[in-house]
């Protein structure tokens, strides 16, 4: 038997990544609703082989369905998610509004799949940050060898973090160059985008780091563990699908480089290519469309005693939105309605 799920801001590039990946990895759904605000009410979306026409979010019934996975942003989501877990559907929301509850569990399977028991205190899971979401795969088996204290993080965020809109000034700036007689200045970011690279996501804070910033310190803590200290620099860069991060990490423990490749090869959702020679490490461009985080670069940090550095590159849209989305769906199928 399988479930009923609803996937709500079906024609937003998450959403669809949502029913791309349900159909992907044949999640077990009897039926799949897809939803949207009523001016893309009757848009057709591709679920699989086959085409949905989107639903009405505003009159949608949620009664009767198992889960739906959210993929709009922070109001509507706060209008439309009690009453679908009110409804007793459960919630796995991608926006950051309910990241930081301490009743919601925050959640990537490979990482704190038990926090999964949670569910019931809201009937809401959150799905974390994109940037933190790829950073945690590939910290977690690490810290479970030598326990980290300290993580220095610079990420290269593309431009589908901020969504279609983000990618269309990236696309029509980068044309203009070509074209000087066309000039596109900025909207969707603070400077030019095109041949650029902008160190400012989100808004700023009282402190002077950025929300983005902020955002992967607290979920890193909240996911893996409240006692490792992270600062964190985010930056937008003319990719339009991958986020890259340097990532440096300082432990309790020595943890030799060549043990440390050992156990992220043999870490869940992680692919490690990392040849010391050129082109031996994965970019951008080559995850796209791919499950995986990738790990390359790794190395001793020679200015601490136990310190690594590491390369981790991911599909934002996949791993740091709707492939994490889908997983705690398999999770909550596996794990709390089979068990029902």
């Amino acid at each position: 038997m399988g479930y009923k799920v609803v996937v709500v801001g079906a024609t937003g590039n998450v959403g669809r990544e949502m029913l791309n990946i349900l159909a992907e990895r044949q999640f077990p759904a009897d039926e799949v609703a897809a939803l949207a605000s009523r001016k893309s009410l009757g848009t057709e979306v591709t679920y699989g082989d086959k085409t949905l026409k989107t639903k009405d979010l505003d009159t949608f019934d949620f009664s009767g369905w198992d889960m739906a996975l959210f993929a709009i942003g922070s109001g509507p989501t706060e209008k439309y998610a009690p009453r679908a877990a009110e409804a007793g559907c459960l919630v796995i929301d991608n926006s950051s509004l309910y990241r930081y509850d301490p009743m919601i569990p925050l959640i990537v399977p490979e990482v704190n799949p038990g926090a999964i028991e949670n569910y019931a205190n809201k009937m809401i899971i959150a799905n974390p940050n994109c940037s933190t979401a790829q950073m945690v795969v590939a910290l977690k088996p690490l810290h479970d060898r030598a326990r980290i204290k300290r993580v220095v993080v610079s990420t290269y965020q593309s431009v589908s973090g901020s969504g279609k809109d983000g990618m269309d000034e990236l696309w029509e700036q980068t044309k203009a160059v070509y074209n000087p007689v066309k000039e596109v200045p900025p909207s969707q970011f603070t400077k030019q985008i095109a041949f650029n690279v902008i160190p400012h996501i989100d808004v700023f804070l009282e402190g002077g780091e950025t929300k983005e910033e902020w955002k992967m310190v607290a979920e890193t803590k909240k996911i893996v563990d409240p006692d490792i200290k992270v600062t964190a620099t985010c930056v937008r860069v003319p990719v339009f699908v991958g986020h890259s991060e340097a990532i440096n990490i300082e432990f309790e423990d020595f943890l030799d480089e060549d043990e440390a490749r050992d156990i992220l090869r043999e870490a869940p959702g992680i692919m490690v290519v990392d040849k010391r020679e050129n082109g031996g490490y994965i970019t951008p461009i080559e995850c796209v469309g791919e499950f995986a985080t990738y790990i390359s670069r790794i190395r001793q940090d020679s200015t601490i005693d136990n310190g690594l550095n590491l390369w981790c590159v991911s599909d934002n849209l996949r791993k740091g939105a709707a492939l994490n989305a889908v997983q705690i769906a398999e999770l909550y199928g596996n794990r709390i309605l089979k068990k029902g």
